[in-house]
């Protein structure tokens, strides 16, 4: 398990990286990639939404030029503090809580969609909180995952495996299934520079 994760860390972690993450995020997580990732997912405006990990809402952003309003939640206070500055705190479109993962506080079959971003390479337990993904989606809901792909050379490897969860396809297909998703599907993208930084994971729940 990598140092970050850990949640008591990752917060720690951000609480830092929180002061500069909207200038240092597009050479990792684009408006580009976002677009990319959007286009999986078959949105409407009156879809109840739900963003997990959802830091200083960059991809609840996006998700707000496809639907009226997102739900979103990150466990950092500070991440958080920089997303209440762009949207505000209490009002609609968003409606933000910070919480975990893998102990989301919503009732069973709320969500159209759940998104997240950035977040999974810092989840303790991934399939746990995939199982809480399901467990929050409405039947026939879908579910939309970016993380970080699993680099080729083995010291890179050694390097990502050391600081946090980096997978491929074949785990990331393993780890859905396992949280009882269907139709799991993947997709590569990245900054020009790396194409294939990163990997996207959609799904949907069983009807």
């Amino acid at each position: 398990m990598g140092i970050l994760e850990n949640k008591a860390r990752a917060r720690l972690f951000y609480k830092y990286l929180s002061k500069v993450y909207d200038q240092v995020n597009p050479f990792i997580w684009n408006e580009e990639m976002r677009t990319e990732a959007l286009d999986l997912l078959d949105l409407e405006s009156e879809m109840t939404v739900l963003d997990v990990g959802c830091g200083t809402g960059f991809a609840t952003e996006g998700l707000l030029e496809h639907v009226d309003e997102v739900y979103a939640l990150d466990q950092s206070e500070h991440q958080l503090e920089q997303a209440y500055a762009k949207f505000g705190k209490r009002a609609p479109p968003v409606h933000f809580h910070r919480g975990d993962a893998e102990r989301l506080p919503f009732a069973t079959d709320t969500f159209d969609v759940v998104w997240s971003s950035g977040s999974i390479e810092y989840w303790p337990n991934p399939i746990l909180a995939l199982r809480e993904f399901r467990r929050v989606l409405k039947p026939g809901g879908q579910v939309l995952v970016v993380g970080p792909n699993y680099p080729d050379a083995f010291l890179a490897q050694k390097l990502a495996d050391s600081i946090m969860l980096f997978y491929d396809e074949y785990e990331a297909d393993r780890m859905f299934k396992r949280a009882g998703f269907e139709d799991v599907k993947h997709a590569f993208m990245g900054p020009s520079y790396d194409p294939e930084v990163a990997i996207t994971t959609i799904g949907r729940a069983p009807e």
